[in-house]
């Protein structure tokens, strides 16, 4: 008999349903893993493995593979450990066959059976909820979940036991609720600026407007001072927003204690900024710097320093408010509407506005 347990593959930040098949036949004790894992997969075993054992369950001396289907599909990630732990739990009769029915599944799991916050519950909260289904998620990213819906049914455990408890009826979990991150008393407003009239009304007009804005004085003329408190004359995030730059920040795993802000983004990257981490790339092709920055704002010091391939690369994501990070296996698009702000010296020196410098 295949168990069959739901999760997903994220690509960009969009959650792809994943269909995670387990069986545990006859023959020789093997536990394998197919569905092109990469190496955070392919080591769920161990962890799976030991996770059982701390939560008074052992494999059985059987042949156990798991499936992630669709096979064609990259799988990368931690957060395939639940699914597949959950499903071996079903198939060995340690929760009932039937209890994992209409839920999306996703977490990292702890030698000691503990579950470990992942990246993406947000996404994967939506997409379940979209697919009429429930979530199965971390304890610690429960608060992040619920603002999918006020509806979607959702069970999160900070341990297996937990779990397992739960659908027996012994120690019903529940429901978690939204959370927002406050923002903090020392946090940086326009209004603590003294004198400045001119560059703060020009600061004024970018926001009002959406412009982008270049700054150009001398070293310690105040433009980073400005530019850092831009975002506290901005507007606040309308709810649709607040969702999608949660989402990018989910994917990234820039989300703290499961609560989300409602504070637009500043991203500030040093000049030394690859065109990978400022557009997105890397591996798994992540979410970069002008993706962080959506409905918010991207702030460049020292301009004239920055990669002049790196520059252009804004070019498109200005102009179209996304960025599509193509590589050998897979192409994500990302959002990335931002103001763009940047601050330079007049020159190399930054004494070229002052009197007696030619």
């Amino acid at each position: 008999m295949v168990q069959r347990v739901s999760t997903v593959a994220f690509e960009g930040i969009e959650a792809r349903a994943v269909d995670v098949q387990v069986q545990v036949a006859p023959g020789l004790p093997a536990f394998a893993i197919v569905g092109l894992p990469d190496k955070a997969v392919s080591e769920a075993r161990e962890r799976v493995r030991a996770a059982l054992i701390a939560s008074g369950l052992a494999l059985p001396a059987r042949r156990i593979i798991v499936n992630l289907a669709p096979a064609d599909l990259p799988k990368e990630g931690s957060h395939y450990d639940l699914p597949i732990a959950l499903g071996l739990m079903a198939a060995i009769g340690a929760i009932p066959p039937d209890a994992l029915t209409g839920f999306t599944v996703l977490g990292e799991l702890g030698l000691d059976g503990s579950i470990a916050p992942v990246a993406g519950v947000l996404p994967a909260a939506i997409g379940a909820n979209a697919r009429e289904e429930g979530l199965i998620c971390p304890a610690a990213c429960g608060s992040e979940a619920a603002w999918a819906s006020p509806d979607i049914q959702i069970v999160a455990a900070h341990s297996l036991i937990q779990i397992a408890n739960h659908f027996k009826g012994t120690q019903v979990l529940s429901r978690p609720t939204p959370k927002v991150h406050e923002a903090a008393a020392s946090t940086l407003d326009l209004r603590d600026i003294k004198g400045q009239e001119s560059a703060k009304r020009a600061l004024e007009i970018a926001a009002a407007g959406g412009h982008h804005l270049l700054m150009i004085g001398a070293p310690g003329a105040g433009k980073s001072m400005l530019a850092a408190r831009l975002p506290s004359i901005l507007p606040p995030l309308s709810p649709g927003e607040l969702l999608e730059v949660s989402m990018i920040a989910s994917v990234a795993g820039e989300i703290e204690g499961g609560a989300l802000t409602a504070r637009r983004p500043f991203r500030s990257p040093h000049h030394s900024a690859s065109m990978a981490a400022l557009t997105g790339g890397g591996m798994r092709a992540k979410p970069g710097e002008i993706s962080l920055a959506h409905q918010g704002v991207l702030f460049l010091d020292e301009l004239p320093e920055f990669d002049p391939r790196v520059l252009d690369s804004l070019r498109q994501p200005l102009e179209n408010g996304e960025v599509a990070v193509s590589r050998a296996n897979h192409r994500v698009t990302y959002p990335a509407r931002f103001m763009l702000v940047a601050a330079m010296n007049p020159c190399r020196c930054g004494n070229a506005f002052e009197p007696g410098y030619a």
